[in-house]
């Protein structure tokens, strides 16, 4: 006996000539039906041709007009090439010191190599990274800076004290930044260890402290050129 099984065959379907544009090329229509047939090797397959609009691919002939082409976006970037004449506060807590100093360090080294003078780089300490917010937001507020760089160090502990400072420090440090309007980068490390911390503050990890005055300098020359308030 012949083994049979559901196949799909294509078999010529009459179709209805539409409308079309005599400057489109015919686009091709199949149609399916699915029957019973033998498992034999030959099978008919035969194709319909139908000059139509519809879904297809467009002819090179035929215009695109639902494509708007426009001008170049206009981007905004803040320059990292030099802060010279910026004015920049560090927030730095005393808490951790062990590596808040060392993220100062890398903060301070990379001002100076971006011609920063001393005499524009105002140091404040806070207790802790909880206090870095509030400082900040008065720094900020004061209009003398084009930004405040936050720096600071949250070790975890055996207790949840750990996140309650994590999360008031970073939402106070971006409050900080919002109710401003001066950046206010955050540079706290928020380790599991105090190994985590030390290869963040100049260890095999880099130091944080240096990255964040970067961000620091590109945010400032970004406000300073491109998003100064009108007066």
């Amino acid at each position: 006996m012949a083994n049979t099984a559901a196949f799909g065959e294509i078999g010529l379907v009459p179709l209805r000539q539409s409308t079309f544009n005599p400057s489109h090329r015919p686009f091709f229509s199949l149609s399916f039906h699915n029957t019973a047939i033998s498992s034999s090797p030959k099978l008919t397959a035969a194709l319909s041709f139908t000059q139509s609009q519809g879904f297809g691919f467009a002819s090179k002939e035929q215009k695109r007009t639902d494509l708007v082409q426009t001008s170049a976006v206009r981007e905004l970037r803040g320059s990292l090439l030099s802060a010279q004449g910026h004015r920049f506060a560090i927030v730095v807590a005393r808490f951790n010191d062990l590596i808040t100093k060392k993220l100062l360090e890398g903060a301070l080294d990379t001002f100076k190599s971006y011609s920063v003078r001393e005499e524009n780089i105002d140091v404040v300490w806070v207790p802790g990274s909880f206090e870095i917010g509030v400082v900040a937001q008065q720094l900020g507020k004061s209009q003398k800076y084009q930004s405040i760089l936050c720096i600071g160090a949250v070790i975890k502990g055996d207790t949840s004290h750990y996140d309650a400072v994590v999360n008031a420090t970073t939402s106070g440090v971006l409050s900080a930044g919002l109710n401003s309007g001066t950046p206010c980068i955050f540079g706290v490390l928020t380790c599991d260890t105090l190994e985590q911390a030390f290869n963040r503050a100049g260890g095999k990890s880099g130091n944080k402290g240096a990255e964040a005055a970067l961000t620091s300098i590109e945010m400032a020359s970004l406000f300073e050129h491109h998003l100064k308030p009108l007066e």
